[in-house]
């Protein structure tokens, strides 16, 4: 059952798609940024926040560009959603920019945006791009 409404978000970041690369599809990665502890046993994932556990599944990912997850809870309902985080660098200005796919329920599009964009404000920390 789809009810969710995708969404798209594009931050521009200084940082090399390789560093950034590091910190969207590893754990010890993620863990520095997007969640208080992340752990990952084959393509499942486990999300730790103020210790709640989320786990989701790895559904892609292309060394250097992008990775793809599908939240458990989605796929036990049967939805296709999923969520991704996208590097993409400008040919021409070579600016890079991570652009975020994201589902969220109709009344919590602009709450889902607000945490990305708090999310992604911690990698630029982390990264030293803020």
């Amino acid at each position: 059952m789809d009810d969710k409404e995708k969404f798209e978000m594009e931050f521009v970041i200084q940082a090399s798609p390789t560093l950034i690369y590091q910190y969207i599809s590893t754990p010890s990665g993620l863990s520095e940024w997007f969640a208080d502890n992340v752990n990952s046993r084959g393509e499942l994932f486990t999300f730790i926040w103020d210790g709640s556990e989320e786990q989701a599944k790895l559904l892609s990912k292309k060394s250097g560009e992008r990775i793809k997850f599908r939240w458990l809870y989605d796929e036990e309902e049967g939805a296709s959603c999923f969520f991704e985080i996208r590097i993409q660098v400008d040919e021409i200005t070579k600016d890079v920019s991570l652009m975020i796919t994201d589902f969220a329920e109709e009344d919590e599009v602009e709450e889902s945006k607000m945490l990305w964009t708090n999310q992604i404000s911690s990698l630029k920390q982390v990264l030293g791009s803020a």
